[in-house]
């Protein structure tokens, strides 16, 4: 046996004497505390046998025995002990003794706490409602939205369903890629042409607004198709903002960078959307437009109609209410509940309300403003602004912007900064406490405050709106299939007019910017005159 071997042994045998000798302490131990237990519960019983022989002898037991049984009843009536000697038995203290001490050694109960309440399950019918509502987030690529809605369900992992819809959104989300935010197009539409026989009469109209017409407007099937086409192409409108991030420093400067997180599926195209001049000018009431926006029955905005006989329809009869009604039906048209920017001029009023204070003041006043008037003797601006604001609000409510296409639908680059000031503040005293606050200007005519390059510190122009609040600015440049500028202190964009002109020539063969959007051959209303001249002048 070796050194290593005696050390175990050694090792092993004091740790053994040690555990015995622990044993035989802890034995010891149980018995002083049985001991004491005892001590304690012989004392307890005696106390509570005296206590009770007492009362028996003074108010139980007849007279002449009262002190004369007390011994038997500690002997349970078997002692041979004087009368005067309390015997207490070993079998009944042994018990006692025995139960206490089960009772003191007994380990206490560990307390815990209580169960958790289990919630009821997911009922099948709120389930079923809460899948339908997220679904439609989901459809306009909220897949956050969704999942956090179906996670607000208490309970809502107890149901099969909604787990499941949950995998699907996030795959859905997953899937997605980002958007060359840089590469989005923005094309943009004038009020709709209804009626082609009287928007094209030479006789009613003239010839050259005959040719204006044919020219900028489109007609509600060019419109229908064009959307149709867009949609099966998988183009998704966005909004302008979405192309960006804007931030605010602690002096309240904006600041603009691209938005990297925009994200579609992989087969879906991002498009902006924008329609110019909502304000049902005088000078389209013979040429067959709507005449003005009102609420449906369920607060829905619609157009007031008057066909050539006279009768008067509510309905679809203009771009905002066409697409809402498409994308009710489409929702994977529109990302998060897009729609498109509004661009408003004030000096007829908007949405067919003369809510301009020149109709009030009766100042400045054209030909067709004055007849207007002298047609409607009734007239009160601010019931007109009244209802006015509620289609504003409605408009809103169903995911449209707004933008400030000038009061008096000027041409900006043949303006002083003056000029624009003044026309400016019209529009926010007439159109602005209509519509809101707005940060974007879309400029009329297509024109812009400078060229192709980047917006400078010494344009004044820019400088002017830029103090004013603006933000946002767009043009038209129809040569190109798209033109971002997204710069620290603003954003930029061209529009692509899709009017009769723009339709006109790619119909023809021509190679134009809407090529990869639609084929203008299937979408060409042939009830145009033809040619389509621009601006009146071939």
């Amino acid at each position: 046996m070796n050194e290593n071997e005696n050390y175990e042994q050694e090792y092993d045998y004091e740790e053994a004497n040690r555990q015995a000798e622990e044993q035989r302490m802890l034995r010891r131990r149980k018995r002083r505390r049985k001991a004491a237990i005892q001590r304690i519960v012989f004392l307890m019983v005696l106390l509570v046998a005296a206590a009770a022989a007492v009362f028996l002898a003074l108010f139980v037991l007849p007279e002449d025995s009262r002190f004369h049984g007390i011994g038997n009843l500690f002997s349970g009536g078997r002692s041979n002990a004087p009368s005067n000697e309390i015997v207490v038995t070993e079998p009944a203290t042994e018990a006692v003794t025995e139960a206490v001490t089960e009772a003191v050694t007994e380990p206490m109960p560990v307390q815990t706490e209580a169960p958790p309440v289990t919630e009821a399950p997911v009922d099948s019918a709120q389930a079923a409602a809460a899948i339908e509502e997220a679904r439609l987030l989901a459809a306009g690529y909220d897949y956050d939205g969704a999942i956090a809605l179906l996670q607000g369900i208490p309970s809502y992992e107890t149901s099969a369903e909604i787990t499941a819809a949950i995998a699907e959104f996030e795959n859905a989300k997953n899937a997605c890629v980002a958007i060359d935010v840089t590469t989005v197009p923005h094309i943009f539409y004038h009020s709709l042409i209804n009626d082609t026989d009287r928007a094209f009469n030479v006789e009613v109209l003239g010839q050259s607004e005959v040719d204006g017409m044919n020219a900028w407007m489109t007609t509600v099937e060019e419109f229908d198709k064009i959307t149709q086409t867009m949609y099966d192409n998988g183009y998704v409108f966005v909004r302008l903002r979405d192309l960006v991030v804007q931030s605010v420093d602690e002096n309240g400067n904006v600041s603009f960078s691209p938005n990297m997180n925009l994200m579609l599926p992989p087969d879906k195209k991002p498009v902006v959307l924008s329609v110019d001049d909502l304000s049902y000018y005088h000078s389209y009431e013979p040429a067959g437009y709507p005449d003005k926006l009102v609420l449906d029955e369920n607060g829905d905005v619609k157009c007031h109609y008057v066909t050539s006989d006279g009768v008067e329809h509510i309905g679809d009869y203009d771009v905002v209410p066409r697409l809402n009604t498409f994308l009710a039906q489409h929702p994977d048209g529109a990302y998060k509940g897009a729609r498109g920017l509004i661009a408003m001029t004030g000096y007829n009023g908007v949405f067919g309300y003369r809510t301009d204070a020149d109709y009030e003041l009766q100042e400045n006043l054209m030909s067709d403003q004055s007849d207007w008037l002298s047609r409607h003797p009734d007239f009160n601006r601010q019931t007109e602004i009244a209802e006015a604001t509620k289609i504003a609000d409605a408009l809103k409510q169903e995911g449209w912007e707004f933008a400030s296409h000038t009061w008096g639908h000027l041409s900006v680059t043949n303006k002083t900064v003056d000029e624009l000031r003044v026309d400016n503040e019209k529009w926010v005293n007439n159109v602005q406490n209509i519509v809101g606050p707005v940060d974007t200007i879309i400029f009329a005519h297509g024109n812009d405050i400078g060229n192709w390059e980047d917006y400078s510190s010494d344009n004044e122009k820019y400088q002017y709106f830029k103090s004013a609040g603006y933000n946002f600015f767009c043009n038209v440049d129809g040569s190109q299939p798209y033109w971002v500028q997204i710069r620290s202190d603003y954003v930029r964009q061209g529009r692509i007019d899709l009017d009769g002109y723009m339709l006109y020539q790619s119909s023809l063969g021509e190679t134009t910017v809407i090529d990869d959007m639609f084929l203008a051959s299937q979408v060409f209303d042939q009830r145009r005159p033809t040619p389509v001249v621009a601006n009146g002048e071939e």
